[in-house]
């Protein structure tokens, strides 16, 4: 009986097979990782920009005043409980998909559009003005507070028109504290007619931080208010509170107040997803001033009215997307690439293998067609578990995100393990051969095939680049630049290819005059490439790009925030007083763990012209050691003694006015004649500008000068900033020195608050991961391009044993076979990587990354290629080539030449 094939193949080489299952499934769970991490970051940043946003804005609230010459009973019944709930199913029902409501946290009722005031004496008066209240009845308070004391307000006879002149109401904790309410108390309010309101219970709500109570927020927390004055005199004040009156009151102020009826409706943020944007968008314009907006008019009212802040936050939300979106497209694109790369090597490299024996196959009568389907069949026995389990890590690891994305990528990732094998084995035994000649040789002129397809990738990639360069990678060039990085890594690799067998070959000649054989036949052998070299030396470069592409822009990202962080606090640390420094703080801090270099300052925030129109920030400094400080920050640097004013200066001499370094603007303004200032204490001094710097370590803005603090009047400016230097400050430390009378902040705090949105960190991350599997899959096609040789290196080196070779030479034979093609890749990497970022930076603007928003105090972040990310990888080519052929020399001596060696062998 005939063993099964897919079982007898497996069998025969079980760790192929295995090594085959290892790699799809990685890859799989990589490829099905990577949508459901986008759809992660994006949706928790959309999330997060939502839940960012006041109350009254990442909420839709639709609102209608009762109709104008509507009569009294049509009024009182629009305002009743049932009315406003089938409004509000109506107003649910018109909110389109996929905008979903969060009706645990949705809320209407009836509402006074205006406060009314409360005579009681005995309501806390600050400044001698009655209190005020704001008088609603919401619907669903039960199911959003705790009584703390008393009931919940009730309506006498179970319903009230607009007559009554008394009502009961609920007061908030927070409300009863800060007003001296309790249970019983009895509030007058004075509106069109007045209204006696008894409170009969203490609420505490429930999720007060949530839209049913954040909306409105004085029904919450009263509000200290300021009856509007003059400018620069702010008018008395006055608390403004809420009465929570019952869910059917809301006819009883009809005569009494202007009243609205509201529905405030929250939105679901579980139910928000970055992907939907589009839509969300269209469903808050429809709300706002479309088609939802004139069903809920001709339905509700005619005065229906629906404001939101929502479409702020999505249009805010999705320019930051659009500027990410595009560098993890490429980063992406290059991880794909070099994935699949690798995945097309092990299945080369498996059909190398297996090549003697398909030939004999073909031979003997089998068809192309049986044998790619019998290659199908005992790739997919192990291609496909691994796929679906890499499938399955992936959905593990990244809960919450879609599935059907993820699912295609893994197909795909197992579809080309699956089809690589069988398609090569087709198309390289198509016809029957009997003999294949050479194998580490190359025709000395490429097909046209080939070279029309080298062409093609050459313009499209030209194409992708002119296209960055123009419109730049976030104004829609589409997704042929995402691939621009890849396609310049291709075309490096085609180069390379055709051009690096050349020098070999010219130096092979006058190498046969050296001693010894090991340096001719290295370069001998280094000099016959074939078509085989062009994927692995593919990888390589395409990793080199993605790689240098990525760690610039995460280099540029870290230099952006360092940059604006620092220009924020000055230094790496930064101590301030409202007044003069105190009594021991310098020496205090000075002490405080990391701070290596303190410099005083004394910023005179109030300094002015004589004719008091303009206003200037004056700061008085050690001269020598400012310029010491504005050295090591690079914030304007200066040289030292320019701002110390000349020995025996005085009198009438111009230079008896202060040397004063100063913005540009008050440069502009001023010019290099001497002005007078005078100080916030009233002294008076005379500068004259001689230095003039966009920016400087102790002050920030455009009106600014430095000046000598010796040359001050005595006690004018007095130290109040203390700008540190070191490394690992101690946050801590420098506060408890600081005590309370001083503010510290710190570069590195500073730092942290630009990174604000999942978005930011999402996309760093997604980037991080990228470079790291590019490099991973590069030392992968590295180590199966050696692989692939390995077995015709050791018969090599068997061969050449008997002939006298001894172990040590065998490894220099390999090592120096190796250099040549791992010296090109290194250098073409760096090389491709420095190109790559020098045609795509003017296209790359990182400061939405960087900064979240569109603009940074510290200009625009470009991208700019980062000497590590260029040098780490190329070396670490170069280590790994030289020690697999190290290895794999000792490996073969340890075998020794009867072991490679057999009759009949034509390796």
């Amino acid at each position: 009986m005939t063993a099964p094939w897919v079982r007898t193949r497996l069998r025969a080489a079980p760790g192929a097979a295995v090594a085959l299952a290892v790699l799809v499934a990685l890859t799989a769970c990589l490829a099905a990782a990577f949508p459901r991490a986008l759809d992660r970051y994006t949706d928790a940043g959309l999330r997060t920009a939502a839940g960012r946003a006041p109350a009254d804005e990442n909420g839709v609230l639709v609102s209608a005043a009762p109709d104008f010459g509507e009569d009294a009973a049509d009024a009182e019944a629009g305002l009743r409980p049932e009315r406003l709930a089938e409004a509000y199913r109506f107003v649910l029902g018109n909110v389109g998909h996929p905008l979903v409501v969060d009706e645990r946290q949705s809320s209407y009722g009836v509402r006074a559009t205006e406060s009314v005031p409360a005579p009681e004496k005995w309501l806390p008066r600050p400044d001698g003005l009655p209190a005020a209240m704001v008088l609603a009845a919401p619907q669903g308070l039960e199911g959003h507070a705790r009584l703390r004391s008393g009931r919940l307000p009730r309506l006498t006879g179970g319903r009230t028109g607009a007559s009554p002149t008394e009502l009961e109401a609920a007061v908030t904790e927070e409300t009863a504290r800060t007003l001296h309410m309790k249970t019983g108390s009895v509030v007058h309010v004075s509106g069109h007619r007045e209204l006696t309101v008894r409170v009969t219970g203490v609420l505490a709500p429930e999720r007060p931080e949530g839209p049913y109570w954040s909306v409105d927020p004085v029904l919450r927390t009263p509000s200290l208010r300021r009856v509007p004055g003059p400018p620069g005199d702010p008018g008395p004040s006055y608390w403004v509170g809420g009465l929570l009156l019952a869910p059917g009151a809301g006819p009883a102020l009809l005569g009494s107040v202007p009243v609205v009826r509201y529905w405030n409706l929250a939105p679901d943020p579980d139910a928000l997803h970055g992907r939907d944007l589009d839509s969300l968008t269209s469903a808050v314009a429809s709300l706002e001033s479309g088609p939802a907006l004139q069903r809920l008019q001709s339905t509700i009212s005619p005065v229906a009215d629906v404001s939101t802040g929502l479409d702020d936050v999505f249009a805010t939300y999705g320019q930051l997307r659009d500027d990410t979106g595009p560098l993890v497209a490429v980063a992406a694109s290059g991880a794909g690439t070099v994935a699949a790369v690798v995945l097309l090597m092990a299945g080369g490299l498996a059909g190398e293998r297996r090549r003697a024996e398909l030939a004999l196959l073909r031979a003997r009568g089998a068809s192309v067609r049986g044998i790619a389907g019998r290659l199908l069949a005992e790739t997919a026995v192990v291609a496909v578990p691994a796929g679906a389990l890499g499938l399955g890590a992936a959905l593990l690891a990244l809960p919450g995100a879609r599935l059907l994305p993820a699912l295609w990528a893994a197909v795909a990732v197992t579809a080309l393990a699956c089809l690589t094998l069988p398609l090569r084995a087709a198309v390289a035994h198509h016809r029957v051969r009997i003999h294949d000649g050479r194998r580490d040789a190359a025709s000395p002129r490429a097909s046209r095939r080939r070279t029309v397809a080298e062409l093609t990738v050459v313009v499209l990639a030209l194409g992708a680049v002119a296209v960055l360069r123009r419109r730049g990678a976030t104004d829609g060039a589409g997704g042929l630049v995402a691939m621009a990085p890849v396609l310049v890594g291709v075309i490096a690799a085609l180069v390379l290819v055709r051009l690096y067998p050349l020098p070999l070959r010219g130096l092979a000649r006058p190498a046969r005059r050296l001693r010894g054989a090991v340096g001719p036949l290295a370069l001998a052998r280094a000099g016959r490439t074939s078509a085989s070299t062009l994927l692995p030396l593919l990888a390589l470069l395409t990793a080199f790009t993605v790689a240098a592409f990525g760690g610039s822009v995460l280099s540029g990202v870290a230099d952006a925030r360092d940059r604006a962080a620092l220009l924020a606090v000055g230094a790496d640390a930064r101590v301030e007083t409202a007044e003069g420094l105190p009594d021991g703080m310098s020496a205090r801090i000075r002490q405080a763990s990391g701070a290596r270099e303190v410099t005083e300052a004394g910023v005179d925030y109030r300094a002015r012209t004589p004719d008091g129109r303009q206003t200037l920030q004056l700061t008085g400094v050690d001269a020598d050691a400012y310029a010491a400080l504005a050295a090591r920050t690079d914030l304007g640097a200066f040289p030292r003694g320019r701002l110390t004013r000349p020995h025996g200066a005085g009198g009438g001499a111009e230079d008896a006015a202060l040397p004063a370094l100063a913005s540009a603007a008050v440069a502009e303004r001023y010019g290099d004649r001497p002005f007078q200032l005078l100080l916030s204490d009233g002294a008076a001094v005379t500068v004259r500008i001689v230095l003039v710097r966009d920016r400087t370590p102790a002050v920030t803005g455009d009106d600014f000068l430095v000046v000598d603090r010796s040359g001050l009047p005595a006690g004018a400016a007095p130290p109040n900033v203390l700008l540190l230097t070191g490394d690992h400050l101690d946050a801590a430390a420098l506060r408890r020195a600081a005590g309370d009378l001083g503010t510290v902040r710190l570069r590195s705090e500073e730092r942290g608050t630009y990174v604000d949105s999942p978005l930011q960190s999402g996309a760093e991350r997604v980037y991080a991961a990228a470079v790291a599997a590019c490099a991973g899959y590069a030392a992968l096609a590295l180590l199966l391009s050696l692989a692939s040789a390995g077995r015709e290196r050791a018969a090599l080196l068997a061969r050449l044993r008997t002939m006298g070779l001894t172990r040590a030479q065998g490894r220099r034979l390999l090592v120096l076979e190796s250099l040549p093609q791992a010296l090109p890749a290194a250098l073409g990497g760096v090389l491709t990587g420095w190109a790559a970022v020098r045609l795509l930076s003017p296209g790359i603007d990182l400061t939405t990354l960087a900064m979240s928003t569109a603009s940074s105090p510290a200009g625009r972040a470009e991208l700019r290629a980062d000497p590590w990310s260029l040098a780490v990888p190329a070396v670490a080519v170069l280590v790994l080539a030289v020690g697999v052929a190290a290895l794999q020399a000792w490996w073969s001596g340890r075998r020794g030449a009867v072991a490679e060696l057999r009759a009949g062998d034509t390796r």
